[in-house]
């Protein structure tokens, strides 16, 4: 099994939620997070003040799949979450290894 986590831009998340469940994806987690890449922030003026935003706005999402499915969903989230400018995002992978359903103590790819 891999975890599939990926950090993208706010406004792609239904997207890639929609992409997600195109290919069978059952559960995802999603949690609203803050940082910066490459793009190291913006400028932003309020009320004639100008102010530096370090950290933008993000999402993370992750999503536990089997491993015959991983290079699917990174695909997937590439196509959906990319619009060809700064601080589109990133994707990790990583090995699981156990799962368990607490609700009826099922294991590994069953508990997906």
């Amino acid at each position: 099994m891999k975890m599939v986590m990926a950090i993208i831009k706010p406004f792609k998340l239904d997207d890639v939620r929609e992409a997600l469940s195109e290919i069978g994806v059952q559960g995802i987690t999603v949690t609203e997070v803050k940082g910066f890449g490459r793009q190291k922030g913006h400028t932003e003026l309020y009320r004639g003040a100008e102010y530096v935003v370090d950290f933008l706005p993000k999402v993370k999402i992750e999503a536990v799949v089997a491993d015959d499915l991983s290079e699917q969903v990174i695909e997937a989230i590439s196509k959906a979450a990319n619009t060809g400018k700064i601080g589109d995002g990133k994707i990790f992978v990583f090995n699981v290894e156990q799962a368990v359903r607490i609700r009826t103590g099922e294991t590994g790819e069953e508990a997906l």
